[in-house]
């Protein structure tokens, strides 16, 4: 992204920061019980929306009327948000300054007034691995479960006291004797109630009530994803490869299957990591009989296995335009993927691990739907869409919500307008473009957004938190 967006930002923080609040709207509805032990709400606990990491929900998007509804400043992006059974948002947040002593980059856990998308409380946690934590989770009593740098698993609730709201550690899991110097990157509960980790040198593990287990893949591979759970299984995808694990009662994660995949010769511009940026989805007949990866190819590929068992169903050139890759976790409905491109995104330096090649790229852009039969996938659609999100497609009104910059033009590429965009999924066709923001300002960061059971799009971006509604 450079250092000058940075400098200007910080100019309009200081400016942004005082600034009052506007247009409040009555509480979010209710949301559903997810059936899932130890798991929150359904569509609004987890990253990707739920275990398989469809990045699909059942909640209608904002869609034609939408606008900026509200929103506040919470000190730094916001990289997920839940929204829990009180109906109260809960994001996992990275301050520019937070702590006690200050520290650069703080993972800072940030409740959300629903109505005015105030800050009611924060609780800085300590700093670890990717960006401080970003995959985290909602457990069934609203508490965010979420790893820190001193290498436990926080259960972090919320109240209400005498003096206002306030965020808490409820519980605390240790995994340090596990860890050494590793961090954990993300964290997910199976049906059991069990609770599955990855860290980023590559250790698997679990916490089955307080025992803890854990199991490390091949030197050299590492993590920088999410992992993805169904009922008989977890995906797990590494810099090289993807695997299906499972874990007996001893808890000790076992690999039922692994799939090399081409990872390329490095890091391609838009992407964090050496390798496959995807995180796993699991989908098709059943719901998860499939499983989908994109590599790091030169020319990326699609690629779905059976999950039960690693055979081969289909595989296709992710894009049919060149020079594409993507560091987004496609999204599924029914047999049907939608991957989002972020080649040439520029993510702030911190966040990157090893050189791209090439150096940098322009951000033109693509998505496209592919849908997927025993022996065939099938492109159905590509566009030149410029998300800028990890877009959120909803099957309760085909469309495909998200944050987007406008065609490309000549110029820095974090400056200018920022819209919220809606896409048809049989089409293709983008149906809503209204400007919420303003880059740097508002720079989305292909951070992922929230539909809530109201249908508002709860959307961190550089500095702020953008409560997109009806």
């Amino acid at each position: 992204m450079g250092t000058k967006p940075y400098r200007l930002l910080a100019a309009l923080l200081a400016a942004v920061a005082a600034s009052a609040l506007i247009i409040g709207q009555a509480p979010a509805a209710s949301a559903a019980p997810s059936g899932v032990p130890g798991l929150g709400p359904k569509w609004t606990s987890l990253m990707h929306g739920d275990l398989a990491s469809t990045d699909s929900t059942a909640y209608r998007g904002p869609g034609r009327t939408g606008h900026l509804a509200a929103w506040s400043v919470p000190g730094g992006p916001c990289a997920a948000t839940f929204i829990g059974s009180d109906s109260l948002p809960v994001s996992l947040c990275t301050n520019v300054i937070a702590g006690r002593p200050p520290q650069f980059a703080t993972p800072v856990v940030t409740l959300f007034d629903p109505a005015t998308a105030r800050v009611l409380a924060t609780l800085p946690l300590a700093k670890g691995g990717l960006l401080g934590g970003v995959y985290g989770y909602l457990d069934d009593k609203n508490r965010v479960v979420v790893a820190d740098g001193t290498g436990a698993i926080l259960k972090v609730a919320h109240r209400r006291t005498a003096r206002g709201w306030q965020l808490f550690v409820a519980d605390r899991i240790d995994l340090s004797r596990h860890l050494g110097a590793d961090s954990v990157t993300g964290l997910a509960p199976d049906e059991s109630g069990r609770i599955w980790w990855v860290t980023t040198a590559g250790i698997v593990g679990t916490v089955t009530g307080r025992k803890v287990a854990s199991m490390h893949l091949p030197r050299g591979e590492e993590l920088g994803n999410g992992l993805s759970v169904r009922s008989r299984g977890v995906s797990v995808l590494t810099t090289h490869a993807l695997y299906e694990m499972w874990a007996g009662s001893d808890g000790v994660p076992k690999a039922v299957w692994r799939k090399a995949y081409d990872r390329g010769p490095a890091r391609k511009p838009g992407q964090l990591t050496w390798g496959s940026g995807t995180t796993p989805t699991y989908f098709g007949p059943g719901g998860d009989e499939w499983v989908a990866i994109v590599d790091n190819a030169v020319v990326p590929r699609l690629h779905v296995y059976r999950s039960d068992d690693g055979s081969p169903v289909c595989s296709l050139r992710a894009f049919a335009q060149p020079d594409q890759g993507t560091e987004n976790s496609p999204m599924a409905w029914g047999d049907s993927l939608v991957i989002p491109s972020t080649y040439g995104f520029q993510y702030p330096p911190m966040a990157v691990r090893g050189p791209a090649v090439p150096p940098d790229a322009p951000f033109v852009g693509a998505m496209t739907r592919i849908d997927v039969a025993p022996g065939r996938c099938t492109r159905v659609w590509e566009s030149r869409d410029r998300m800028a999100t990890l877009p959120r497609l909803s099957t309760a009104d085909g469309l495909i919500h998200a944050l987007g910059y406008g065609p490309l033009t000549p110029g820095p590429q974090q400056l200018g307008p920022v819209n919220y965009v809606a896409v048809d999924f049989h089409t293709g066709r983008r149906v809503v473009t209204r400007q919420v923001g303003v880059a740097p300002l508002d720079e989305p960061l292909q951070l992922t957004g929230m539909i809530a059971p109201d249908g508002a799009l709860w959307q961190g971006t550089f500095s702020r938190m953008l409560k997109i509604a009806r």
